[in-house]
């Protein structure tokens, strides 16, 4: 990292709600874990007085199947974040340029400057017709965070050729692809995918994720990753959750269904963006986004506040949730 950057750099605000007794749309966490969660922590944390095996061949395993790749391909990370981290300080040098969507996960630009590196914003629906070459680096956010929607794939594959072409590396940030079907970018050539556990297992405290990447990239990443970079009960649980198949179903199909329930008695009240996340985010007018968060606030709920993302200015994101929640959301929005 530059020194001047973390002299000069600030923490980026994100949402989630530390009280228990509000209820928290402003973080994109399923508001469910896989069955047998508890019971794996727990054997887990009696093998804790060791160290993890460095290699975690079950978690690399387990992940190769979620995003269909191979398994010396997957890097395992603390989180999705730890994984965009080590990309960035892996790839970049001082000087290097790098196209950053917007409005997007305002983690992207801060990541980039603690390298030294300019970041270079173009909207996030326009980055896959822009040229990479210029560039050392690009990044892609899909489902886009805040708006939702997911890159098309075959504009995405071609991108990435392009990339492949200019000799610039492509960062895919997939956290939230999980809630679709679409495919990964997992090991392509001169790609690095970002993949999150947090959100769509609804266990954002345990801090486990991953990078994909191939060849002589996929060796940097491995060279780069610290030792140990899983706890043992973060790894063990992460790999039972990627393979909870049927649980990864039923969430897309509530999922699916509570986002078009709400965005459709939204719509009557607010601007409510297509997405294919778990998350909406709404336009809110003329309406004071302040008084909107104050009046959610004073009902018990936090939405997310989306003015903190770079070309937004009237604001809110708000999460999908399970129905009885989104229902009293509903309730509240709907009398502002």
């Amino acid at each position: 990292m530059e020194p001047d950057a973390i002299r000069s750099g600030e923490r980026v605000p994100h949402g989630g709600e530390t009280d228990p007794a509000v209820l928290d749309f402003s973080a994109n966490i399923n508001p469910r874990y896989p069955d047998g969660v508890a019971e794996i922590y727990d054997m887990a944390l009696g093998e804790s007085r060791r160290y993890p095996d460095d290699d975690y061949p079950a978690y690399r395993d387990a992940a190769a199947e979620y995003v269909d790749c191979d398994p010396a391909d997957v890097i395992p990370t603390p989180g999705g974040l730890a994984a965009i981290r080590l990309t960035l300080e892996t790839v970049l040098e001082a000087g290097d340029e790098v196209l950053v969507p917007y409005p997007s996960f305002g983690e992207y630009a801060r990541e980039v400057r603690l390298q030294g590196g300019s970041p270079f914003f173009v909207r996030y629906d326009e980055l896959l017709g822009t040229d990479p070459g210029r560039y050392d680096l690009a990044i892609v956010c899909t489902p886009n965070n805040p708006t939702g929607e997911a890159a098309d794939p075959n504009a995405l594959a071609a991108f990435a050729d392009r990339c492949v072409e200019g000799g610039t590396t492509l960062l895919v940030d997939e956290a939230f692809l999980g809630f679709t079907d679409l495919p990964s970018m997992a090991g392509r050539e001169g790609v690095v995918v970002a993949r999150s556990l947090t959100k769509l297992f609804g266990l954002p405290g345990l801090r486990a994720g991953f990078a994909v990447a191939t060849g002589d990239l996929r060796d940097a990443l491995e060279t780069a990753r610290p030792a140990w970079s899983l706890g043992t009960p973060a790894a063990a649980v992460g790999a039972h959750c990627m393979r909870a198949r049927e649980f990864v179903r039923e969430t897309r199909e509530r999922v699916n269904r509570e986002r078009d329930r709400m965005r459709a008695q939204l719509e009557s009240r607010f601007r409510a963006y297509p997405s294919d996340a778990p998350y909406l985010l709404l336009e809110v007018g003329d309406r004071d986004v302040d008084d909107l968060l104050a009046h959610a606030r004073g009902a018990g709920i936090a939405l997310r506040d989306a003015r903190t993302f770079r070309g937004l200015d009237s604001h809110v994101r708000v999460a999908v949730k399970d129905r009885e929640a989104n229902d009293r959301l509903l309730e509240v929005l709907c009398s502002a």
